[in-house]
C-alpha cells in the first residue's frame, strides 16, 4: 500500500487542509483470481476462462491508473447551545459544500468530536456522494460535560469510482467551534482545616485572645477597654473591674491541589466518572465552603499543564475559581499528552505557596508518587489533608491488588500524622485521626458509595473528639 501526504495552506483563507492518498488494495484479490483463471484457461485450453481473466486484469489495471478525487469542501458547523449545563444535550449541525469541480462519487465525512464529549444521538459521520456545488448535511447530539471543548477538523475520505484509491483530508471549519460548560459550584459543608491561620478574621479558632465570640480569659481592666467587655458579674461580686478576653477566629489560607496527572484519570468502570472529575467536583464544594467561611482559597494542579490561582477572597475571586475549575486546560476531562517533570513542578509550587498556607490535596492515591508528595509538602511546614476519591474496582485479582496498595498508602499517611479522607467506591469512606497519633479508624463493609460531604462530615466529627 502506497501513501502520499500533501499539506496545503491557502494564504487568503483560514482553512487548512492536510491530504493523504493511499491505495485501498480492493482489486488485489481480483487480479490474483483473474491471473489464476487465465492460467487455468491456458492449461485446459478453455478460451472463455482466458477471456474472463483478461477482462478482470484489464479492469483492475484501469482502476489502478486513476487517482482519488480531491475533497475541496467548505465546512460549517453550528451548535444549538454554546454554553450548556452539565448533562445537557447539544445538537451539532455540520454542512459540507463541494466547492470543487470534481464529482465525489464515494465520500465519507467524520466530524472531529472533542475527546471529552460523548455522541448520544446519531453518529457523527455520514457516507454520501457529492456533485459540484452540492451540500451534504448531517446532525448529531453530544452530552455536555464540564470544561471547554473545541472541535477538531472534519475528516473527509474520498474514493474514486472503482474504490481503488482514497484520499483523506482534514478540513478546518470556516469558524472555530467550541462549547463552554461551566457548572455551578455546589455548596459544601464544613471542611477539616488545621491550625495555620492568617491575620485576617475568619472561622478557625486560635489560642489568641481578642474580639472573638468565645470566652478565652480575663485580665485586669485597662483604661479605654470597651464597656461591653467588662465582667460586670465579677464587679458585682468583688467590686473589681476586669475585662473579658474572647478567643479570636482567624482566616486560613488554603490551596486546593488537584492531582491531574495521566495516572489520576482512572475509573472503576469504563463508563464511570474518572477520579479527576470526582476531585474537581469535590474541590468545587470545598472552594465554595471555604470562601463562605471567610477563608482565603487558591487552586493548583499536579500535572504537566500549569494551573495556579493565588489564594484570595471575595466575589470576583469566587468567579475566577469557578472558571478555573470548569475550563482550565490543566483540568480537562481527558489527560494531557505533555510530559510531566515532578521535581520542576514541586520547586515551582513551593515558590508560589504562601508560608502560612495549608493544602487540601485531592488525589486517588493510585501510586506512591502522590503519597510521597503529600509527605514532602507536609515536611516543608504546610499542613496537608489528603482527600481521596476511591476509583478502584474488585472485578479481578489485579483490581483487588491496586485497592490493597491504595489503602496501604492511606494507612502510611495517617501513621505520618497526615489527615486523610476517602469517599466514593464500593465500600464508602475511611477516616483517620489527628496529627500526633490520636485515634484513627477505617470504615469498611458499608454498602453503597459515600459522598464527599458525608465522608468529610464523618471525619471531622472523629477529629474533633
Amino acid at each position: 500500500m502506497s501513501e502520499r501526504v500533501d499539506s496545503e495552506s491557502d494564504a487568503e483563507s483560514p482553512l487548512r487542509q492536510v491530504r493523504r492518498e493511499v491505495e485501498t488494495g480492493r482489486w488485489d484479490g481480483v487480479v490474483g483470481v483473474a491471473l489464476a483463471l487465465i492460467g487455468v484457461g491456458v492449461v485446459a485450453r478453455q478460451p472463455p476462462l482466458v477471456l474472463v481473466g483478461a477482462v478482470g486484469v484489464g479492469y483492475a489495471l484501469h482502476a489502478r491508473l486513476g487517482e482519488a478525487p480531491e475533497a475541496t469542501l467548505d465546512v460549517t458547523r453550528t451548535v444549538s447551545d454554546a454554553s450548556p449545563d452539565p448533562g445537557d444535550e447539544v445538537t451539532v449541525t455540520v454542512r459540507a459544500h463541494n466547492a470543487g469541480d470534481a464529482v465525489l462519487p464515494d465520500l465519507r465525512l467524520v466530524d472531529g468530536v472533542p475527546p471529552g464529549l460523548e455522541a448520544v444521538d446519531g453518529p457523527a459521520r455520514v457516507a454520501t456522494a457529492l456533485a459540484p456545488g452540492a451540500t451534504a448535511t448531517f446532525e448529531y447530539a453530544v452530552r455536555a460535560s464540564r470544561g471547554e471543548h473545541r472541535w477538531e477538523p472534519l475528516r473527509a475520505v474520498a474514493r474514486d469510482a472503482a474504490g481503488s484509491r482514497e484520499r483523506t483530508t482534514d478540513i478546518e471549519s470556516a469558524s472555530p467551534t467550541r462549547i463552554v460548560c461551566t457548572p455551578e459550584l455546589a455548596a459544601g459543608g464544613d471542611l477539616p482545616l488545621r491550625g495555620l491561620t492568617t491575620t485576617y478574621h475568619g472561622r478557625v479558632p486560635t489560642a489568641v485572645g481578642g474580639s472573638g465570640v468565645e470566652f478565652h480569659a480575663t485580665r485586669e481592666y485597662r483604661r479605654g477597654d470597651p464597656a461591653t467587655r467588662i465582667d460586670w458579674n465579677r464587679r458585682a461580686r468583688t467590686g473589681e473591674l476586669s475585662t473579658l478576653e474572647l478567643r479570636e477566629e482567624r482566616a486560613a489560607t488554603v490551596v486546593l491541589l488537584v492531582d491531574a496527572r495521566e495516572s489520576a484519570y482512572v475509573a472503576p468502570e469504563p463508563d464511570a466518572e474518572t477520579a479527576v472529575e470526582a476531585s474537581v467536583g469535590a474541590a468545587g464544594q470545598a472552594f465554595t465552603a471555604l470562601l463562605g467561611g471567610g477563608d482565603r482559597v487558591g487552586i493548583a494542579t499536579l500535572g504537566p499543564l500549569d494551573c495556579w490561582l493565588p489564594p484570595g477572597a471575595g466575589s470576583v475571586h469566587a468567579a475566577r475559581g469557578r472558571e478555573t475549575l470548569a475550563t482550565d486546560p490543566a483540568l480537562a476531562p481527558t489527560p494531557s499528552d505533555e510530559r510531566f517533570y515532578r521535581s520542576l513542578w514541586f520547586r515551582r509550587f513551593r515558590r508560589r505557596l504562601p508560608v502560612d498556607a495549608q493544602v487540601l490535596f485531592f488525589t486517588p492515591l493510585v501510586d506512591d508518587a502522590a503519597a510521597s508528595l503529600a509527605r514532602r509538602i507536609d515536611a516543608h511546614g504546610h499542613l496537608v489533608t489528603v482527600l481521596s476519591p476511591d476509583a478502584t474496582a474488585t472485578a479481578t485479582t489485579g483490581n483487588r491488588l491496586v485497592r490493597f496498595e491504595r489503602r496501604a498508602r492511606l494507612r502510611e499517611l495517617r501513621s505520618a500524622g497526615i489527615r486523610a479522607v476517602e469517599w466514593g467506591g464500593e465500600r464508602g469512606g475511611q477516616e483517620s485521626g489527628e496529627r500526633g497519633g490520636q485515634e484513627s479508624g477505617e470504615r469498611e463493609g458499608r454498602g453503597g458509595a459515600e459522598s464527599f460531604a458525608v465522608a468529610v462530615a464523618r471525619a471531622t466529627g472523629r477529629w474533633s473528639r
